[in-house]
């Protein structure tokens, strides 16, 4: 037990310190990323270290998502960068964005504890994959253009297309600097993956500064140099504590238009912060064959952002890269990730004073390699066929608005593309599962010959309509196309519900105009298996009652089960057209077995048949007993019932006066295949094979006609199921 704690520690711990080795520079290059614009490149390495320090600690223990490491990311630098950037273009202080992004990170973090709080989780990985895959591709095109300027060494506040356009504002010393640290970092993998490709490629960067340094002394000077994120600043750390003192002051003074500003931003941060995790989560299930909580892991992601923020730390979510070198690393708990945040702030602590020399141009290196990465490239392949030309045109759409207006009116994009692709779908998507008409599918109820003869020539006037999907403002139209020719010529429209999904008053409305077609001609409109609890949480049941749909004394009828509406239909359209017999006992010479038999030899054998009679309820055979006895129901009905492992039960059929049941314990003496019970007052017949055999020695011929009668039986009975399959296979 000992050495699996051992092993298991020793694994969390390489895990962890590989993750950080990771996680660490992406983490800094993130957030001299966000702060650049603001004038603190040091600042925004601190707050990196800070953003990782807290993420690692918090969401682990909060989330407990095994192996998933969470730190500072793109999608966060992204958004933060471009917001900080159109607030300081509009004139707000830079002061006052500092405080904006402090709330920002707060009200992000509160939505994620928020979407995790009310199972939202879930919801948020089925975003269409066309949104996803356009918005990161905007935010990969995004750092490649925001990195661009510094990788060129350009002076602040330059911008893509002004550097481009201007090769003075380049210095070659950060071009060669950032060149070297994206050849090492692309090419690491072939020589080795021990140690992470962004180290290596940020070590490479170094070494090229300084190699270059040797033939420049200039560039041994950290205070002023451009090249260099710098000191942290005259008083260090002191000095970001005090300034993160006086952002938290600086909160009063936010007046309400620039609160109410945040929001868009804020839900752009906080949906795209929880897609990055649970997309993680997905593929680390799949790898390790465990199963996370959405929910909760947005929960503790949340709580993590929200002291991440507090502390003035950057935002993030569970990182793919840092993740897969845990898990192949050894790790084997959610303590890995602790332990990444712990040595995160140990190499903070110890390595502190080396940050000033970090050249700007080897983190803008590395962001614009984690930048291609994000572009899906494999998105192209959907110009190929017509059936995924729209979706090209989502992501591009999405992408499109990304660069050329912000990443936030993207999501906003994003959202409404969504929800068009989901109404697309919905649309395309046929209403109507199956429709099957009443001489092509039966009840289980059991009829006489001249019962199932009237259903095969009445039948057509009942049709069934499977409905599946969603049944909203989208697909009422099509509904209403799809039934349209029925309505004038059935009697019976049964609707089967168990399929659909939604439901909204535009189409309980448009089932109001079907109900008083129908209404108009004396048909009845019939609902089957209502779903008790549709995707929304909605009963439809409760739902219908509420709109009016099925109040009482209007032509509509609803019932638990298809077989119940069927047998209720076959009911209405005997009754119009067979004149029954009184419920009376039948004799035996009256059954289908024994019709044109001799009287003498039936009523022979009738005297030597036990007759039983039960009330309604009564078990007449139970599953798996032993018997070789059949059954004939002279009077009454009785049901067959398949009982399940839960304690539920399965309706196998219902036979009617006239038929008979418990021929196969009959022929082969195998134990009963289902529970048989009276469904009212019955009276039987009962013929065991014991009274059969002896009646046979006597009487061979007659016995021979009963064998070939069954026989008969059953394979008509066949006949009607390959019938009923066909029917629904169509």
């Amino acid at each position: 037990m000992k050495r699996i704690l051992f092993a298991r520690w020793t694994g969390d711990a390489w895990g962890g310190l590989a993750a950080m080795l990771v996680a660490l520079p992406s983490a800094i290059a993130f957030g001299v990323t966000i702060y650049t614009p603001l004038g603190g490149a040091a600042q925004g390495a601190l707050a990196g270290i800070l953003g990782a320090t807290a993420l690692g600690l918090i969401a682990p223990a909060l989330g407990g998502a095994n192996r998933l490491i969470t730190a500072p990311c793109a999608p966060a630098a992204a958004v933060l960068s471009a917001f900080a950037i159109e607030r300081l273009a509009a004139g707000v202080a830079t002061e006052t964005v500092l405080v904006m992004m402090t709330v920002l990170g707060l009200a992000a973090g509160g939505l994620q504890v928020a979407f995790g709080a009310v199972g939202l989780g879930r919801l948020i990985k089925y975003m269409p994959y066309p949104v996803v895959s356009g918005y990161l591709s905007g935010v990969g095109l995004y750092i490649l253009a925001s990195q661009t300027p510094r990788l060129l060494g350009a002076p602040k506040g330059a911008h893509f297309w002004e550097t481009l356009a201007d090769p003075a504002l380049w210095q070659w010393r950060g071009v060669a600097v950032g060149v070297v640290t994206m050849a090492v970092m692309l090419g690491a993998g072939r020589f080795t993956r021990a140690i992470p490709a962004a180290i290596l490629g940020l070590l490479a960067g170094v070494l090229a500064y300084f190699a270059l340094a040797a033939f420049d002394p200039a560039l041994l000077t950290a205070a002023g140099n451009p090249l260099l994120i710098g000191a942290l600043g005259d008083g260090g750390a002191g000095a970001f504590g005090d300034a993160l003192a006086q952002r938290w002051q600086g909160l009063g003074g936010l007046d309400l238009p620039l609160l109410t500003g945040l929001l868009a931003p804020a839900l752009t941060l906080a949906i795209l912060l929880s897609i990055d995790t649970l997309k993680t989560c997905v593929v680390l299930d799949a790898l390790t064959r465990t199963r996370h909580n959405s929910n909760r892991e947005l929960m503790g992601q949340g709580a993590a952002n929200l002291a991440s923020a507090v502390i003035g730390g950057i935002p993030g979510a569970g990182t793919m890269g840092a993740t897969l070198v845990n898990l192949s690393s050894g790790a084997q708990s959610r303590w890995s990730g602790v332990i990444e945040g712990v040595l995160a702030l140990l190499a903070f602590l110890l390595l502190g004073a080396l940050l000033a020399w970090i050249p700007v141009a080897a983190l803008a290196g590395i962001l614009m390699v984690v930048g291609a990465r994000m572009i899906d490239r494999h998105s192209l392949e959907f110009l190929r066929a017509r059936s995924t030309v729209l979706d090209f045109v989502v992501i591009a759409a999405v992408v499109c608005v990304a660069l050329t207006v912000s990443l936030i009116a993207a999501s906003g994009v994003g959202v409404v593309l969504a929800v068009l692709l989901y109404l697309r779908a919905q649309m395309g998507a046929s209403i109507v599962h199956r429709k099957v008409y009443l001489n092509q599918i039966s009840s289980k109820r059991n009829r006489l010959g001249e019962e199932r003869e009237i259903l095969q020539q009445h039948g057509r006037e009942a049709v069934v309509f499977e409905l599946r999907g969603g049944l909203f403002f989208g697909t009422a139209d099509q509904l209403y196309t799809a039934l349209e020719a029925e309505l004038k010529r059935r009697n019976y429209l049964i609707l089967d519900m168990r399929r659909v999904q939604m439901l909204d008053i535009t189409a309980a409305h448009m089932l109001d105009l079907i109900r008083d077609t129908l209404a108009e001609r004396d048909a009845v409109l019939i609902f089957s298996q209502l779903p008790r609890k549709l995707a929304t949480g909605q009963d439809m049941q409760r739902y219908f009652d509420q709109v009016g749909l099925v109040r009482p004394g209007l032509p509509v009828r609803v019932f638990e089960e298809l077989d119940a509406a069927l047998e209720w239909v076959e009911d209405r359209i005997i009754e119009a057209r067979f004149v029954r017999v009184g419920e009376t006992a039948l004799p035996l010479q009256a059954f289908e077995l024994f019709r044109g038999r001799k009287e003498a030899t039936v009523a022979m054998l009738e005297q030597r048949l036990e007759q039983r009679a039960y009330r309604a309820g009564e078990r007449i055979v139970a599953y798996g007993e032993a018997g070789d006895a059949m059954f004939l129901i002279r009077r009454g009905a009785v049901r067959l019932v398949l009982p399940l492992e839960d304690g539920a039960e399965r309706h196998l059929s219902t036979l009617g006066r006239g038929a008979f049941f418990g021929e196969m314990a009959f022929l082969d003496g195998a134990p009963r295949s289902a529970d048989a019970i009276a469904a009212g007052d019955t009276e039987l017949f009962v013929l065991s094979r014991a009274v059969f055999d002896a009646f046979a020695e006597e009487h061979k011929k007659a016995a021979l006609q009963f064998m070939e009668g069954l026989a008969s039986v059953l394979a008509d009975r066949l006949r009607v199921t390959h019938a009923e399959l066909r029917a629904l296979a169509g």
